[in-house]
């Protein structure tokens, strides 16, 4: 497998992410919106920081679980309950402090929403890899 990742010229400079990622791979894995439920089905206390700590352990938890890992993350795309672009800043950043960092690299969208899933819901993640 190769990954590539690039940010061509002639579009503006990213924050950490690449504008392309480009992949051979044997194997796409695609999980399912990892939403900041804990292994319990409840939702993870401590408002967005809790509950982005909580998005993060279910994504590596369900890449281990597919023998993959953030290295291997080609596409993310982040959801946060917010207008606020604080809020959407905070979740980035927790993000790229975490085990997960890596898999933010890659082609990687934030948006901030109206609504989510589950009542309380403040963020989910959407990814993709490959192997």
């Amino acid at each position: 497998m190769t990954i590539s990742r690039t940010n061509p010229d002639g579009l503006h400079a990213t924050p950490g992410y690449h504008h392309v990622t480009t992949v051979q791979a044997d194997t796409l894995i695609y999980l399912a919106g990892q939403c900041p439920l804990t292994p319990s089905g409840d939702l993870a206390d401590g408002g967005l920081t809790g509950q982005t700590t909580q998005v993060i352990d279910n994504i590596l938890t369900a890449l281990a679980a597919a023998g993959a890992g953030p290295e291997d993350v080609v596409r993310t795309v982040i959801y946060v309950n917010s207008a606020d672009r604080d809020e959407l800043a905070t979740v980035w950043t927790k993000l790229n402090e975490s085990a997960l960092a890596p898999a933010f690299k890659s082609a990687s969208t934030l948006l901030g929403v109206a609504q989510l899933g589950f009542v309380g819901q403040l963020v989910e993640i959407d990814v993709t890899a490959a192997l």
